[in-house]
This record gives C-alpha cells, structure tokens and sequence, in this order.
C-alpha cells in the first residue's frame, strides 16, 4: 500500500526535510518536495530521489499563503491524486535575541507565521484523508518549545504553540483514521540553521548529550518515517523527542 501514498514535506529542499523527502521515497511512498526560494536545491532533490528510483515532484509555496498551498495541493492532485501523508517542516524566519531586546513584533510576528502556515497545509490536507479515512499529519517542532536556551524565545515560543494546536487536531481528527504527531528534535547539525551554535555552544551540547553527539538530519527523518508509516496506527497526539538523550520526558 505504501507504493500508492503520496508524501508532501514542506521545506523539503534542505536539511531535515531532503532527509525526510528522501527516506520516504526510498520506502516506497511518492514525495512531493515543497520549496520556497530554493528551486534549484529542490530539484536536485527529486533528482537524487529519481536517480535511487523513487518518485518525486517539486512544488514551490509560501506555506503561509492560503491561496499559494491551494495551487500547490491542486497541482499534485492532478498528478498523483490526494495528499495522504503531511510532514510540516517548513521554517519561517526568527529572531535570535532576549526577550528584553526583542519587539513584539518579532515575537508576535514567529508565532503569527508559525501558525498561518500550519492552519494552512493542515486545512488543505485534511479533506482528502478525511474522505479516505486514513492520514498522516506530522510536525517539526524543537525541544526548545520544552527546554528554553538564551535567544531563542521567539522559536521556543512559537513552536510549543504549534505542539499544542497537534493535540487539538489529533483529538479531532481521531475518528477519521487521521495520526497527529510531533517531532521534537534537539539540536541539529548539518542543516541551514545549525549556525545559530558556535563552535563553544555546539561542543556544550554535545557534552550534555548522553549518546555524545548532536542529531543528524537523518535521526530526525527515522523519526518522521515511523510516524508517516503504517505501522503508526495506534500512537496519535505524541511527541518524540529526538536529541540523544539531552532531555527525557
């Protein structure tokens, strides 16, 4: 069955997201690889997934814009039919300072957009997992919606906002055969925003993590994978902290 689900990561040019994109379509599902700005990096991810013998199609939307995801759903119902499984990767921009230097507009605005955007793939993805009554919704949160670090409120912030409103859909959704589920990860190296840790910070980390390393882009797609898969049949409303150990809850 795997081999007919259709699989839309957005954010998927980079990253934990090309890391996703590809491990699900090394498993047999087809993968719609959502991008913003990145057509190039974006399509050389269909390419690694084509040339490994999977399928794939790149598709460019601002998440946060209803119209633009609309278009976007549209497009890949016209070549593959509905979307069965949805990874909410995409990363709308922060601010990294305290909260005594920070305006609400910074604050106010993360939150706003880290919510517009998951309002939006969620209300364009459920109706056809409803009418199938089968469906896999998963989100890219951080363990610091749980763990607050120096700076990076805003994120921390906005993405335990977005842990919370997974809870709400996955009790809604529940009797339609639709998961919700959420992946925390904690640090990641190796992806475009690994640069928010410096060399100091990174190796602090590393030193408070338990199986002595940061995550890899990978940890975080095998996590996804679990999720998206049919195995997941029983687990909805959970959170999988993916960070070695650094925090356990």
């Amino acid at each position: 069955m795997t081999g007919d689900r259709v699989a839309l990561i957005t954010g998927a040019s980079s990253g934990i997201g090309a890391a996703t994109a590809k491990l699900l379509a090394a498993r047999g599902m087809r993968v719609v690889v959502n991008y913003l700005h990145s057509a190039d990096a974006a399509k050389a991810v269909v390419a690694d997934i084509e040339a490994a013998g999977g399928e794939a199609m790149a598709v460019q939307a601002d998440v946060r814009e209803t119209a633009a995801v609309d278009r976007m759903i549209a497009e890949v119902q016209t070549v593959w039919g509905g979307v069965d499984v949805l990874v909410h990767n995409a990363l709308t921009p922060y601010a990294i300072k305290s909260f005594q230097d920070m305006t609400w507009a910074e604050l106010g605005g993360k939150v706003d957009d880290e919510m517009r955007a998951a309002f939006v793939v969620t209300k364009a993805a459920l109706p056809h997992m409803t009418e199938q009554r089968w469906g896999r919704l998963i989100y890219l949160g951080t363990g610091l919606s749980r763990r607050p670090r120096a700076g990076m409120i805003a994120l921390g912030t906005a993405k335990a906002a977005l842990t919370q409103f997974a809870r709400y859909v996955a009790q809604e959704v529940a009797p339609s055969g639709i998961t919700v589920n959420v992946v925390e990860p904690g640090p990641v190296a190796e992806t475009r925003i690994s640069h928010v840790l410096d060399g100091e910070q990174a190796e602090r980390q590393i030193a408070a993590t338990p199986l002595g390393r940061l995550a890899r882009p990978a940890d975080v797609a095998n996590a996804v994978a679990f999720y998206a898969s049919e195995d997941n049949s029983f687990m909805t409303g959970t959170t999988a902290a993916v960070n070695g150990g650094m925090a356990m809850y």
